[in-house]
C-alpha cells in the first residue's frame, strides 16, 4: 500500500528517487501530495496550510515545496493586506533565499536576487540603493544567469535613479548600459536563433502542438526583451547625448586611449549617439586603429566618410568590416548598415546589401523593415495603371510582416508599418472592380519578379 502511495506521487509531482530516501515522515508525504493536488488546479487558498507543514518540516523532500510554495505564497500576498501581507511578502523572500539552500542545481543566484528584487520593489519595500546593490552583486558574481528582463531595467534604472540624487558617477552608468543591453542581445539572439528554426515548419504547416506552444513561449519572450531595451534607452535618455558624453570622454581620454575596452566603448557610444562631428570622435577612432584595427574600427571609418559624402568610400571601409567580422550578428548589422547608406543612391544596391544581411543573421528584422521601406518608396515606378503601382504595397507589408516574424521584438513597430503599407494597397472594393482578383502583376522596376492580387 506505500509502495503504491509513492508510486502515485512519482505521477502526480514527478518526483525523482531521491525522495524516497527523504521520506521518512509520512505525515509530510501525505501533506505533499494534498497540497499538491489542491495547486494543481490552482486552489492555493486550500493548499496554503499543508503546504506550510511539509515546507517546515521537511523542507528539502522535494522542490514543489519552493515551486508550488512561490505560487501558493503570491496567492496570499495578493490576497491579503497590512501586517499579514507584510508577513507572506517575508516568507516569500525567505522562500526564495532558501531554495537554493535545498536546491542548488535549480536555483540561481541572479535568479534569487531578480525575485527578491522584484517583491521588494512591487511593494515599495527597497529604496534604489538596495535594490542597485543587490542586483548588480548578482550581475557581477552571476551574469550567465542574470536573465530577467525585468531585473535587468531594475538594475540599470535603479543606477541612474542614483546619479541623478549625485550618489552614482555618469561613467558609472554608461558601463552598466553597455553591460545591460549586451546581456539583453545576448539572451534575445538565443530566442530568435530558436524562432527561426521553427518558422519554416510554421510555413509548411507542419509545426507539432510542442514545437506551437515552443514558438509562442519564444516570441514573448523575445518580446519582452525588446520592450525592456526601449525602457533601458529611454532611461537613459539624455544623460548619453553628445552634451555629456564629449566632456566625459575628453576629461579621461589621456588617460585611457591605451585601454582598448574604453577606447572601443567610447567610440562605440559616441558612434550610437551620432556624436561623430566632434573631433574627438576622430581621436577616439584612430586610437582604436592604433591598437586595434578591427571590424568596427572600418566601421567608424566609414561613417566618417559618410559625414565627409564620400559614400562609395564608405561602402568601401563598410565592405572591409563586414569582411573581417567573423560575429554572424555583427556582420549583419555591418551590411545593415551598408544598405541604409547605399540606399540614398541606388534601391536595387541598398536591397542586395540588406539580403546579405539577412543572410550572414536571418533574424535581422531590420533589413526585412529597409526593404519593406524601398519597395514602399517605389509604387510611383512600378506598373502603368494606378491599380499596378499601388500592387507593390502589397510586396512591403509581406515583407514588414517578415521583420515581426523573424525578430519579435520589433513585433510592435513591424505591425504598425505592414499596417500602413497595407492601407495604400489597393481596397476590396479596388480588387473587385478592376477583375483582377487572384491574377499576377508583373512588375518592371527594379523590384523585378511579380505580385499576386489576393483573391476576394
Amino acid at each position: 500500500m506505500k509502495k503504491e502511495f509513492y508510486l502515485m506521487l512519482v505521477a502526480v509531482l514527478g518526483l525523482s528517487a531521491s525522495v524516497f530516501g527523504q521520506a521518512d515522515n509520512p505525515e509530510c508525504m501525505t501533506n505533499l501530495s494534498i497540497y499538491a493536488e489542491h495547486a494543481k488546479v490552482k486552489n492555493y487558498e486550500a493548499a496554503y496550510a499543508p503546504w506550510k507543514m511539509v515546507y517546515e518540516t521537511c523542507p528539502g523532500i522535494n522542490k514543489a515545496n519552493f515551486s508550488l510554495g512561490e505560487k501558493i505564497l503570491q496567492h496570499k500576498i495578493d490576497n491579503s493586506s497590512g501586517a499579514e501581507k507584510e508577513g507572506f511578502i517575508k516568507d516569500l523572500l525567505t522562500l526564495h533565499d532558501k531554495s537554493k539552500e535545498y536546491f542548488p542545481k535549480n536555483y540561481t543566484s541572479a535568479g534569487i536576487a531578480s525575485d527578491k528584487a522584484s517583491i521588494l520593489y512591487d511593494n515599495k519595500m527597497a529604496d534604489d540603493e538596495q535594490l542597485f546593490n543587490m542586483l548588480s552583486k548578482a550581475f557581477r558574481e552571476d551574469r550567465a544567469n542574470f536573465d530577467n528582463p525585468k531585473a535587468l531595467y531594475l538594475y540599470f534604472s535603479s543606477l541612474v535613479n542614483l546619479h541623478e540624487a549625485g550618489k552614482k558617477d555618469l561613467q558609472e552608468v554608461f558601463d552598466a548600459y553597455d553591460d545591460v543591453t549586451e546581456k539583453i542581445e545576448e539572451e534575445n539572439e538565443k530566442y530568435l536563433q530558436q524562432i527561426n528554426k521553427l518558422l519554416p515548419k510554421e510555413e509548411a504547416g507542419t509545426l507539432s502542438s510542442k514545437e506551437k506552444s515552443q514558438l509562442r513561449a519564444y516570441n514573448s519572450y523575445s518580446e519582452n526583451y525588446g520592450k525592456i531595451s526601449s525602457s533601458i534607452d529611454s532611461k537613459l535618455g539624455a544623460l548619453a547625448d553628445c552634451d555629456n558624453l564629449i566632456p566625459l570622454y575628453e576629461k579621461t581620454f589621456e588617460e585611457k586611449k591605451g585601454d582598448i575596452v574604453w577606447v572601443k566603448r567610447a567610440v562605440g557610444r559616441m558612434f550610437a549617439k551620432e556624436c561623430t562631428d566632434s573631433p574627438l570622435f576622430r581621436k577616439l577612432f584612430e586610437a582604436q586603429m592604433a591598437l586595434e584595427p578591427s571590424a568596427s574600427a572600418y566601421l567608424y571609418g566609414g561613417s566618417l566618410k559618410v559625414k565627409d559624402g564620400d559614400t562609395r568610400g564608405a561602402l568601401a571601409d563598410f565592405d572591409k568590416a563586414a569582411e573581417l567580422e567573423t560575429d554572424a550578428r555583427k556582420k549583419s548589422d555591418i551590411l545593415y548598415k551598408s544598405a541604409t547608406v547605399a540606399r540614398k543612391f541606388s534601391k536595387s544596391q541598398a536591397r542586395t546589401y540588406a539580403n546579405k544581411a539577412i543572410s550572414a543573421n536571418s533574424s535581422n528584422g531590420k533589413a526585412y523593415l529597409l526593404i519593406a521601406s524601398l519597395y514602399a518608396s517605389s509604387a510611383n515606378e512600378c506598373g502603368e495603371t494606378p491599380f499596378e503601382k499601388r500592387s507593390v504595397y502589397w510586396l512591403a507589408a509581406d515583407m514588414a510582416r517578415k521583420a515581426g516574424r523573424v525578430d519579435p521584438s520589433l513585433s510592435s513597430t513591424a505591425g504598425q508599418a505592414a499596417a500602413s503599407y497595407s492601407a495604400k494597397a489597393p481596397s476590396k472594393t479596388d480588387i473587385f472592380n478592376s477583375g483582377m482578383a487572384g491574377k499576377t502583376i508583373s512588375l518592371s522596376c527594379w523590384i523585378g519578379g511579380s505580385v499576386t492580387v489576393p483573391n476576394l
